[in-house]
């Protein structure tokens, strides 16, 4: 291969002659590429050809790898095409495969006008129809020309042979022989039984039993006389070797053992080794439950020593708190939530009143309404203090309503009832260790829902729910302070205490009573409030 060629120096044009044995080509090139001039500068024929040469070969191979490329990918371009229009006509194809077979199916098995249904229509018959099978089983047994008849009429008919035999009239009948053999025989077994109860004939069965007879009267009325002497000796206790005299022998005998194992005198009879065992057993029951009482009251003391120091404590009113707190937890429904907040501050900065929170859930009349609990075991809150820190509680907590809950043991005098209302404010005496107090706390939760629903709705077109609410919690109230005032009564005395704890339960469920109805009211007014909605 050989390359000629030059480039002028003074101007962009360049003349390069190109020859590889078989051809060549020349080529007048005008170079204005900044670069390629630079480069082209910097070399000297002819040196600056074969650069010049060098970069066009470059070039041309950079350009077929470049063409290779786009090559492969029109390739895969029109390989996806080909898979595009294979994939359509199989899915046509498929389509047109399931509209054949379908329309096959349906020509033969459609139960309206396939040739299955019609020709098996045609078999059966249809509306009152006699089908083809109907027609074939009818010519075979229908009518007394049919074959059925006619083959019934060959073997069982009345001139068949079997028939024949069985004819009562027929001289050589089966009927007819039985009866003769029959008759017969009986005859002859006739004639033989009179014969062995007759007395002329001396081989009968008769005269041999009568012969018998008198030949052993005398022998058989001897030994039935002798047979009767043995029975009554047998009975008669002058005789020591008697049956009547051992069974007297044997039944004192066993009198005496039974009356002995019966003694205490005894010192191996059952009843001194029962009594024996009995006293062996209350020595032990007695040691164990002494053991018992005294563990009982070990515990009791540690107990109660416990107990005191507890209510002696700070810690004292912390209990209370939770035991409040978990009394109202388990009371919730379900979608209303109670939270724990005494340990938090609220919107009353570093302020931590408000022990629990209840907020109603979306299913209530009052979604998103909340309830603050404030729980205080402690001698030196009096009402006033209660009221007042219960509606910094309010305010604190952001709630429309209170519930504050006095320790029984810590209750100021001022209290006089056990529940009680203030405005939005409920006050409710509870003792956790009381359960007959429980019915004060729930009461006062009710009252303190009904109250939110009632904030939330106003009066507007539920004047006789909100009369009704009000009512009951009126009777709450009243209830309470009854069977507070009646408990006090059974306690302090000691005669008709089963008739005053009786009236104290009669008022009890009286109180349950109101608070049932008045949670049907609040359940009114919700499904009111979301039929207003």
């Amino acid at each position: 291969m050989t390359t000629e060629g030059s480039v002028a120096t003074n101007g962009p044009r360049a003349a390069i002659a190109y020859s590889n044995g078989t051809g060549s080509i020349e080529l007048h090139l005008t170079i204005s590429d900044p670069d390629l001039y630079a480069e082209l500068s910097k070399r000297d024929e002819p040196e600056r050809s074969e650069f010049a040469v060098a970069s066009m070969k470059i070039g041309v191979i950079a350009f077929r790898q470049a063409q290779g490329q786009v090559d492969a990918s029109q390739i895969r371009d029109a390989g996806e095409r080909v898979i595009m229009d294979m994939s359509s006509a199989l899915e046509k194809h498929q389509h047109s495969v399931i509209e054949q077979v379908g329309g096959c199916i349906k020509e033969y098995f459609d139960p309206n006008s396939g040739l299955f249904t019609q020709r098996v229509r045609g078999l059966l018959g249809q509306n009152d129809e006699t089908g083809e099978l109907e027609r074939v089983i009818r010519g075979q047994i229908e009518g007394d020309g049919s074959l059925l008849a006619k083959t019934l009429a060959a073997h069982v008919g009345n001139e068949s042979p079997l028939m024949r035999i069985l004819d009562p009239d027929a001289t050589g009948g089966l009927i007819t022989k039985m009866t003769q053999s029959t008759e017969a025989t009986l005859s002859e077994q006739r004639e033989k039984i009179l014969g062995e109860f007759s007395l002329d004939n001396g081989e009968s069965a008769l005269n041999r039993l009568v012969s018998e007879l008198r030949k052993n009267h005398g022998d058989v009325g001897k030994a039935l006389e002798e047979r009767i002497d043995a029975v009554v000796g047998e009975f008669s206790l002058d005789k020591d070797d008697s049956a009547l005299s051992r069974l007297m022998n044997r039944v004192e005998g066993a009198q005496r053992q039974i009356s002995s194992q019966f003694s205490l005198d005894e010192e191996g009879s059952a009843l001194a080794r029962m009594r024996k065992e009995l006293l062996e057993v209350i020595e032990r029951d007695h040691k164990s439950n002494s053991e018992f009482q005294l563990e009982v009251i070990k515990a009791l003391t540690q107990m109660s020593a416990r107990k005191q120091e507890s209510q002696r404590g700070t810690q004292h009113g912390l209990v209370f708190e939770d035991a409040v707190f978990n009394f109202v937890n388990e009371r919730q429904p379900e979608g209303d939530t109670a939270t724990r907040t005494g340990n938090t501050t609220g919107r009353i900065r570093n302020n931590k009143k408000g022990d629990c929170v209840i907020k109603l859930g979306p299913e209530q009349a009052a979604p998103g309404a909340q309830i603050v609990v404030e729980a205080k075991e402690d001698q030196s809150y009096t009402l006033q203090k209660a009221l007042a820190e219960i509606e910094e509680a309010r305010k604190n907590r952001d709630s429309s309503i209170g519930v504050f809950v006095f320790s029984k043991r810590t209750a100021p005098k001022d209290v006089l009832d056990p529940l009680t209302r203030y405005g939005d404010d409920v006050v409710a005496i509870w003792d956790a260790e009381d359960p007959a107090t429980d019915a004060y706390l729930g009461a006062a939760l009710s009252i303190a829902k009904a109250l939110c629903i009632r904030g939330a709705t106003g009066n507007g077109g539920l004047e006789l729910d909100i009369e009704a609410l009000d009512k009951a919690v009126r009777e709450i109230e009243r209830q309470a302070g009854g069977l507070e005032e009646i408990t006090k009564s059974a306690e302090a005395i000691d005669g008709h205490v089963s008739r005053i704890l009786d009236r104290a339960r009669i008022m009890r469920n009286g109180l349950n009573r109101q608070v049932s109805v008045l949670d049907e009211k609040v359940g009114g007014l919700k499904a009111l409030v979301n039929s207003l909605e």
